[in-house]
């Protein structure tokens, strides 16, 4: 088995602005490790957040290709793309994204259940990934009910609870209080550790960054790593 679990290859984003074209992402290279944790930092605008949705299959490059688990993802059909992601990648956002209408238990168990894992099994698993990131006592409680630091390990549950190969985690701490972000990078940390997950952070927090394997730089469309 491959250590790569995810790579880019000269990947290009362009966009039409009126009559001239906007290159966001300029033939950029990257390739993350199992287990490994990675930062990617920027000003605002740079293309970060764009970069990570083609990475994660949500949006479609210009040019260049992605590979997943060493698939080439624009060589596979929508529903065989969709699988593969449910498979081997988590999400984490600033803004959890929990269905507020169900309990933390029912959120973590919905990407098992959209992979037809019986419904017993799945509420076994998210049980044990509830307990694990601190939540155990909270697992029948809406996101209503959480509070921001909760709520963001619920999604830290979720993303994780696939057993993903990697985790895609957008400003996972920036909506947060510096000691709630505090408990929450130190669990991401963790968890990358015990489960070899690889995780890819894009922030603008230098102090998280720094306490990743690797930091790069996206400007101009390109991406350099910090040495």
């Amino acid at each position: 088995m491959t250590d790569v679990v995810l790579e880019c290859r000269d990947l290009s984003k362009e966009y039409s602005v009126g009559p001239q074209t906007l290159r966001v992402l300029d033939e950029v290279q990257l390739r993350l490790l199992r287990g490994e944790r990675v930062a990617i930092v920027g000003s605002s605008g740079s293309g970060k957040t764009t970069l990570l949705n083609m990475l994660g299959g949500l949006d479609t490059p210009t040019s260049g290709e992605v590979r997943l688990a060493g698939q080439q993802l624009s060589t596979l059909k929508e529903a065989e793309r969709g699988r593969l992601r449910n498979q081997e990648l988590g999400f984490v956002y600033q803004f959890h994204h929990l269905l507020p209408e169900f309990t933390a238990l029912e959120n973590v168990c919905m990407p098992l259940l959209i992979g037809r894992t019986p419904i017993s099994e799945g509420r076994e698993r998210a049980t044990a990934m509830l307990e694990r990131v601190g939540l155990g006592e909270r697992i029948g409680h809406k996101p209503a009910e959480l509070s921001g630091g909760e709520r963001q390990r619920v999604a830290i549950a979720r993303a994780l609870i696939s057993q993903p190969a990697c985790v895609l985690l957008d400003e996972p701490t920036g909506n947060l209080d510096q000691q709630t972000a505090e408990s929450i990078q130190q669990l991401m940390l963790e968890l990358s550790q015990t489960l070899q997950t690889a995780f890819l952070v894009v922030t603008h927090d230098l102090a998280l960054a720094a306490r990743m394997d690797r930091t790069f730089t996206l400007k101009h469309g390109q991406l350099r790593e910090q040495v």
